[in-house]
């Protein structure tokens, strides 16, 4: 698929972006070469290939989920305008 001069400056308009008259043909020739290397992306056999989440058989190394921070709630809840049964309470802002 190629873009026209004409199709840039439309979807550049649409993306309220600026561009230099003198590069509009330069982009068209740059995003026309980028939608050429999907449509070849698309065209590659992916039948009976299993999806990956990553290339390389990485883990996540995860930290042990324990408390490390001591309850400070009603030190915070001190300072607050209004607290009721451990929680702040807010002006309503949705009606």
């Amino acid at each position: 698929m190629s873009l026209t001069p004409e199709q840039v400056q439309q979807v550049a308009h649409l993306a309220r972006l600026e561009l230099q008259p003198d590069k509009v043909s330069a982009y068209a020739q740059q995003l026309s070469n980028i939608l050429a290397m999907v449509d070849q992306l698309t065209a590659a056999k992916t039948e009976g290939v299993t999806p990956m989440a990553h290339p390389l058989g990485l883990t996540q190394r995860l930290r042990p989920d324990v408390v490390t921070e001591t309850n400070r709630r009603e030190t915070y809840q001190a300072h607050a305008p209004a607290v009721e049964d451990g929680l702040f309470l807010v002006p309503k802002v949705i009606e």
